[in-house]
């Protein structure tokens, strides 16, 4: 897989005032889409590493990273596991089965206890050698040191600001760490945890120099909440740029900057990059023919 993405200008969303560009990290694999790849990188190698065999981790039942996850242990001749907040008696997604498709076998954990599932369970085998836990979304260093080397795979040292979209907040603790002296660093929560993310993501960082700062109120009412107005913006976007973006992250995090822009929020003469973090699964939940793409 080459990592180095394409930086496209954005003519609709730039001005005068602003130049403002996305950098498409969702066309570097069909598969393992955007930022999957680069927060995957070093658990996948800590696995071989270690000659454990099966790695394992968390996520939803339209998870990007449950098929990345699958799709990669496979190219690596590792066995995976995925534990998936829903329960078994509930239809299997188009998203599930690609990753049953890729050799993943699915544990079904419920909704209701699914955080204190997690926990037990990456405590459990914290030092065990059969099998290798990845944490939901890849949050952890290793996640996060891939996610920094966003940076040296492509270079983005002539923006002054990164905007991207928060989950586990592990991608933009990674765009922290490799950030240059005279960038700084705007994350869109897609989540509503306020009182926790800030914390998470403080956790791994460890560049304390780069600026950076959260912006809560996109959240469209919260993890995998639409509106009218948002699927629209999407499907305007691919009219206007022919960049697809999804309901969970991208379309939020654009539509977003879109709002910032019409309210002045950047400073005049700024440099944007909007990092493209990839990862369409979420649409698949939508009635068909939602969007244009």
């Amino acid at each position: 897989m080459n990592p180095k993405a394409s930086i496209q200008f954005l003519s609709s969303f730039s001005n005068d005032h602003y130049q403002m560009s996305t950098l498409r990290l969702d066309e570097i694999h069909p598969i393992v889409s955007g930022n999957k790849w680069f927060k995957l990188r070093f658990y996948i190698q800590a696995a071989l590493d270690q000659s454990i065999n099966t790695i394992a981790s968390f996520g939803g039942p339209y998870s990007n990273h449950l098929v990345a996850l699958a799709f990669t242990a496979k190219q690596n001749k590792l066995k995976s596991i995925g534990y998936v907040r829903s329960n078994l008696n509930e239809p299997i997604t188009p998203t599930l089965q690609e990753a049953v498709a890729y050799g993943m076998h699915l544990e079904f954990i419920g909704r209701t206890n699914f955080q204190a599932i997690k926990n037990e369970l990456l405590e459990k085998y914290k030092h065990k050698t059969d099998r290798y836990f990845i944490d939901e979304g890849g949050y952890g260093i290793l996640g996060a040191q891939g996610a920094s080397s966003i940076h040296s795979a492509n270079d983005m040292s002539s923006f002054d600001t990164l905007i991207c979209a928060v989950g586990t907040g592990t991608m933009l603790a990674g765009l922290i760490n490799g950030a240059a002296a005279h960038q700084q660093i705007i994350g869109i929560p897609i989540l509503k945890n306020e009182n926790t993310i800030k914390k998470e993501i403080s956790a791994l960082v460890v560049n304390l120099q780069t600026p950076w700062s959260l912006l809560h109120q996109f959240d469209e009412g919260g993890y995998a909440k639409t509106s009218p107005a948002l699927l629209q913006f999407m499907n305007e976007l691919w009219t206007t740029e022919k960049i697809p973006t999804d309901i969970v992250y991208t379309g939020k995090l654009f539509f977003a900057v879109k709002k910032l822009l019409q309210e002045n929020y950047f400073k005049t003469n700024s440099k944007i990059v909007i990092i493209h973090s990839g990862g369409l699964q979420g649409n698949r939940s939508l009635p068909a023919n939602s969007l244009l793409y």
